[in-house]
């Protein structure tokens, strides 16, 4: 704020409160270098708002250094505890303040880092840096304001002999003149800052924000036992419904017969008067059914309060859910910091870096009020100098030469922080000259990663950069030249969850695009079924999700087609099974759509093909540990409402990856994939016992209630036989297999009917409606599983 207006007075006294506070606190530590050097850079801005010091350009430099000194110089002191001598730049500006010819001094001693500080260490070593770094500035100056009157106090005790009489500066700085102080507080700034804070040990806070996921993982796992109550409940329902009506015709039938006995007996003459049911002539056989009646009734009884009870539940567990959202989200804000806290630094480095190679560099920061996951942005700051570094190393061009190419003298590096969906989005651009994509391609064919014929476009060739060892530059400085520093990057991306995108114009400059997730602790994600496993696909991995037919799908595998266009972009198509070495693509007939993910990592795109959607889900991550985490698209596990683990996967480095590959597909075979069987049947127990004996032998199996659902069922998959009872609600067996032999697609669905009614007359009709089998209940597991396979052999025969 300072440097865009020179003389702004609100600017000036904020400066000058801070460095107040940090020279009082600096000399009551005994740190007096470093108190001298806050002392002159307070007293030029005290001159400045006084007017006796002119507001020049040319003094922004001078003070940059100082500023740049003073957090070098607290850097230096949490790490090594030593402070570098601070006299050059200190004399620097007390000389401007007297008025006085200055120069701006050359880099302190101690300022003079070792630019591969990142590339040496591992960097959760840095991280752990950083974060002690913050951490103390952030208690030093957050609340600088309430500390004034404290460090008022501690600033001039160092400055008085035992008789009172004021000392001069060790280094003959200029006396502060207290007409010059700034303003006090107002009283509405005074009670901003007096809201009550307390500090907390980070380590809890993220165990707080574990134990939060924990309990979202247990309320999913509740909730999935409630729906699996609720399913049986309904299913007894149904069970006591149709019993209910099974009970009516048996009493119906006993008075019937009761009926019948009297008629007989009329020629005794007895009670002609009276309805025989009047006289409780019943039998052994009538009073049973009312029993049984008086039973359903208590079964439908304990139903609906079952039900009623399932219901609280899912209301407790609506209320619990909010709360816990509640909760998780202040424990993710409570994590959130300002990314501008981290701009003064980073500036800090690119000046610095530009000052050691000779070159004139500026970073300018945009969205810096955004916030950003504590934990992320303490992780990232690594990777961010170090792209910083290397903008100004190898993007950003000697003054001469900028000027040459019409270029201003002063590069410009831009680093740009948005939020998009559940995404932090870090743009690091420059305005140099671009990725040399001939001298990458060279060193690519001397390290042996890429064939001298071989034809690869830019966005390809730009991805060798973070190969471990590769670098283009001729010479190993301290900034640059090792080859080590993109692949410590982007594998601190990856761990934090995130993708790295290049992009680069020659003689234009670079970009480097980071995405990271918004918090490492919860995230959206879509869960997919491959061949038996679940894996999770973070949102915002694919662009959209389409589904295709089994004809474009084929014909895309068979190499017919070169894709699937969409959105007049072409996607080759992939199977996420064959990419990640677990299946091979098989085109089964019984179904008829598949869904295709499309997914984007700069100018590569791809349809990745899964076998099922399952939905889309709010997981808590976990760390997969050091046995997965070298294989580069998984960044994390989550673990599912059923209690399954599900590996988090990374889109963007499979569709980089060279695991992908065109691969054949695999026809359809029956050994491979099994049959796929539809059991259709009203009672619940038919249906499990039936479909345990085919899933024994290595059968697929789909089930439905009464006719209605199975051709909702038949809608999505075509089985290759179909068991089916008569009686059944909404839709009977006759009624089904007749809808089925006058559907072209589904005509040729061998039909085996599985029913207590075993008559000659019911017998006669199924097979007039194309019954093929007809088997009465209960059925030997070994005459199924017989007709089964004949019915088979016999349809592939045809």
């Amino acid at each position: 704020q300072w440097i865009e207006d020179l003389t702004a007075h609100s600017s000036i006294d904020g400066l000058m409160r801070n460095l107040h506070t940090l020279k009082g606190n600096a000399r009551f530590a005994g740190l007096f270098s470093l108190g001298d050097l806050s002392h002159a850079l307070e007293s030029v801005f005290e001159n400045l708002a006084s007017g006796e010091l002119e507001a020049k350009e040319e003094l922004v430099p001078l003070v940059r250094q100082g500023l740049d000194s003073l957090e070098t110089t607290i850097d230096q002191l949490q790490q090594t505890g030593g402070i570098p001598q601070l006299v050059d730049v200190t004399r620097a500006l007390e000389k401007a303040v007297a008025g006085e010819e200055w120069t701006i001094p050359g880099p302190e001693a101690g300022e003079e880092r070792k630019e591969e500080s990142f590339l040496s260490q591992s960097t959760s070593q840095m991280s752990e840096v950083s974060t002690l770094v913050d951490t103390q500035m952030d208690s030093s100056f957050m609340m600088d304001s309430q500390m004034l009157t404290d460090s008022e106090l501690l600033g001039d005790s160092t400055l008085v002999d035992g008789d009172g009489k004021v000392l001069s500066f060790p280094s003959g700085e200029i006396q502060t003149q207290a007409k010059h102080r700034p303003p006090p507080l107002q009283p509405e700034e005074e009670q901003a800052g007096k809201g009550e804070r307390v500090r907390v040990l980070a380590e809890l806070l993220d165990q707080m924000v574990n134990n939060a996921g924990e309990v979202s993982i247990y309320r999913a796992r509740l909730e999935q036992h409630n729906k699996t109550v609720q399913n049986d409940l309904q299913e007894l329902n149904d069970t006591i419904s149709r019993l209910r009506k099974q009970l009516r015709a048996l009493e119906l039938e006993t008075e019937a017969q009761i009926r019948s006995r009297h008629e007989r007996e009329s020629d005794s003459q007895r009670y002609q008067e009276f309805d025989p049911l009047e006289m409780d002539q019943y039998s052994t056989l009538q009073q049973l059914s009312r029993a049984l009646s008086e039973t359903i009734n208590d079964l439908s009884n304990i139903g609906e309060t079952l039900s009623d009870q399932t219901r609280d539940a899912d209301t407790l567990m609506l209320q619990q859910a909010r709360i816990t959202n509640d909760l998780q989200d202040g424990l993710l804000r409570s994590r959130m910091v300002p990314f501008n806290r981290q701009a003064s630094r980073l500036q800090r480095v690119v000046r610095q870096t530009a000052q050691n190679l000779g070159k004139k560099a500026e970073l300018h920061v945009r969205g810096a009020e955004g916030e950003i996951d504590r934990t992320i942005l303490n992780r990232i700051m690594g990777p961010l100098e170090h792209l910083l570094r290397n903008a100004v190393a190898h993007g950003i061009e000697p003054p001469e030469l900028r000027t040459s190419n019409d270029k201003p003298e002063v590069g410009k590096v831009s680093l740009e922080l948005s939020r998009e969906g559940t995404e932090v989005v870090l743009t690091i651009s420059d305005d140099g000259a671009g990725l040399d994509s001939e001298g990458i391609r060279k060193k690519a064919v001397a390290n042996g990663l890429l064939e001298a014929d071989a034809e690869v476009n830019d966005d390809a060739l730009y991805q060798f950069i973070l190969q471990p060892g590769f670098t283009t530059a001729t010479e190993v400085t301290q900034v640059a030249g090792r080859g080590v520093g993109m692949d410590a990057v982007v594998s601190e991306v990856k761990q934090l969850g995130g993708s790295l995108e290049i992009l680069s114009q020659q003689g234009r400059g670079s970009s480097f695009v980071i995405r990271l997730p918004f918090t490492l602790a919860i995230s959206e994600a879509l869960l997919v079924q491959v061949a038996d496993e679940t894996l999770a696909v973070p949102h915002g991995s694919s662009e959209v999700i389409i589904r295709v037919s089994r004809s474009d799908l084929a014909a895309c595998y068979k190499g017919y087609t070169p894709g699937i266009e969409y959105n007049g972009h072409q996607y080759p198509v992939r199977y996420l099974g064959a990419m990640l070495g677990i299946a091979e693509p098989v085109i089964q007939d019984t179904v008829k759509w598949y869904p295709l993910l499309l997914v984007r990592s700069g100018e590569q795109r791809m349809a990745i093909q899964v076998d099922q959607l399952l939905g889309n889900y709010q997981v808590v991550i976990k760390s997969i540990g050091a046995q997965l985490s070298g294989v580069r698209w998984f960044t994390g596990g989550t673990i599912l409402a059923d209690g399954k683990i599900a590996l988090l996967l990374d889109m963007n480095a499979l569709v980089r990856s060279d695991v992908v590959t065109q691969t054949p597909i695999v026809q359809q075979e029956e050994e491979a994939e099994g049959i796929t069987v539809m059991v259709v049947d009203d009672s619940i127990t038919v249906r499990k016992v039936t479909s345990r004996l085919l899933e024994r032998h290595n059968m697929q199996v789909l089930t439905a209630r009464d006719g209605v659902d199975a051709i909702t069922v038949l809608q999505e998959a075509k089985p290759d036989v179909m068991l089916l009872d008569i009686e059944m609600p909404r839709m009977d067996g006759y009624e089904l297999a007749r809808h089925i032999r006058n559907t072209p697609n589904l005509a040729d669905i061998p039909i085996i009917m599985i029913t207590s009614r075993t008559g000659e007359k019911h017998r006669e009709r199924a097979m007039a409606l194309g019954v093929n089998r007809y088997l009465g209940k209960p059925y030997q597991e070994a005459d199924l599983l017989e007709n089964i396979y004949t019915l088979l052999a016999e349809n592939s025969n045809a």
